[in-house]
């Protein structure tokens, strides 16, 4: 079935939000303390239940949706336990079949990284995949980056990938890592990388850019890669320019894969 089309996204904010940095700080200076909501506890008891019976790598697809990318990764990714976390009910009805070392929860992703961070798990690999971009600029808050619990994403470990078909959204989240002292590296979405995700289908379908920020952030107690380097730089082919102060490398398609 051929891929539905889809608008970029359309916004008055064209360059990182001004309050970012200040956002970014508060949140880092005060821990996130929301209490538990109901909905997260059977979640968070199935997901207690499946780490006590694996012991192996840990991979983390967050805002999952209808976890298509989550049995993707699991197939990908046989020896670990593949997680796949979404809050809408109505999108995990419309699953696929998944493998047996995959798991749906619904929750509050936030939820589970407290809960991740909280009993000691580390994660070998973390996906963010086409989060809702909020892009209004009043809206900075509902963006990842803009979240309370947004610092807990080094301390899970492991690698950290972002995807968004909004750059100045991947750009905001690379900055913010920076903020917390772990620079990633910003890139375009290979044409021939396999489509982990119904809208990733409708983006390149539709003819747009599709924007990746990668992160690592090591093992509990070990420094993340690349963490401390300074790397504060735009190769001559960048794709798009950074903002002043930004630690974060980007770099065109055709640097990939030269």
């Amino acid at each position: 079935m051929t891929p539905s089309r889809s608008r970029p996204v359309h916004s008055s904010q064209t360059v990182p939000h001004a309050g970012l940095a200040r956002c970014v700080r508060r949140h880092a200076r005060t821990p996130w303390r929301k209490p538990p909501q109901a909905v997260d506890g059977p979640a968070l008891a199935l997901l207690a239940d499946a780490l006590r019976k694996h012991d192996g790598p840990l991979i983390l697809d967050s805002f999952c949706g209808t976890g298509m990318s989550t049995a993707a990764l699991a197939e990908r990714h046989t020896d670990a336990l593949v997680i796949g976390v979404d809050q809408s009910a109505h999108r995990l009805d419309r699953a696929p079949a998944v493998p047996r070392n995959a798991l749906l929860l619904r929750a509050h992703a936030e939820a589970v990284w407290r809960e991740l961070v909280a009993s000691g798990h580390h994660l070998s690999a973390h996906y963010l995949l086409y989060p809702n971009p909020w892009p209004k600029p009043k809206h900075l808050i509902r963006r990842i980056h803009g979240h309370p619990a947004f610092p807990l994403l080094p301390r899970l470990g492991g690698s950290l990938e972002l995807r968004s078909n909004w750059p100045v959204y991947v750009e905001e989240f690379g900055m913010a890592l920076h903020l917390l002292g772990h620079p990633s590296r910003i890139a375009i979405v290979a044409a021939e990388e396999p489509l982990s995700t119904r809208f990733e289908q409708k983006y390149r379908a539709s003819g747009q850019a599709l924007w990746r920020s990668v992160a690592h952030f090591g093992s509990p107690g070990q420094p993340g890669v690349g963490r401390g380097t300074g790397l504060n730089e735009a190769r001559p082919n960048g794709a798009m320019k950074m903002a002043a102060g930004s630690a974060t490398l980007i770099v065109s398609e055709e640097e990939q894969t030269s």
